[in-house]
């Protein structure tokens, strides 16, 4: 116990290294907050021979560092973008009509290389060949699809007489 007292910092920092040793089986980032409340009670032992500031500064640490850095580090460690996989990944994306897709007649569409039976999404009286389409949905291996107005063709260069 008198080694203790004697050698606070070294206490406090070997608190530290193992509270953050013990987040790298966690990976929650609880243990790496209480580990910087720690190094702050180290800190405060360089300061200071009193172990009660000592335990006040390092649970105010603590405290601070789960309530103020721990949530947006979280969020943005576990938060991103979906991971959608299968036919649902081509919801967005366009395709060319290969064959007619009528009022009431499904047609065809080629989509990233592959044909895809379409059916239209409006009330469009169909869509001709060769027409861009946007992917509106996926039912099973039916594509819902709606035209999408082509880039405007660019302007003819002036023939030289």
């Amino acid at each position: 116990m008198d080694w203790l007292r004697d050698h606070l910092w070294e206490t406090w920092l070997a608190v530290g290294i193992a509270l953050a040793l013990a987040e790298l089986l966690s990976m929650d980032l609880f243990l790496l907050m209480l580990a910087g409340g720690a190094l702050a009670g180290m800190g405060a032992a360089f300061l200071t021979d009193s172990v009660v500031v000592q335990v006040l500064v390092a649970s105010a640490a603590a405290l601070l560092l789960l309530a103020g850095v721990r949530p947006p580090l979280v969020r943005r460690l576990h938060g991103g973008p979906d991971l959608v996989l299968g036919p649902a990944s081509l919801v967005g994306s366009r395709g060319i009509v290969t064959e007619a897709v009528a009022e009431h007649r499904p047609g065809r569409v080629k989509i990233g290389g592959e044909s895809w039976l379409a059916v239209s999404a409006g009330a469009e009286s169909g869509i001709e060949v060769g027409r861009t389409v946007e992917i509106v949905s996926i039912g099973g291996a039916t594509a819902v699809v709606r035209p999408v107005s082509d880039p405007p063709a660019p302007p003819a260069l002036p023939e030289a007489n």
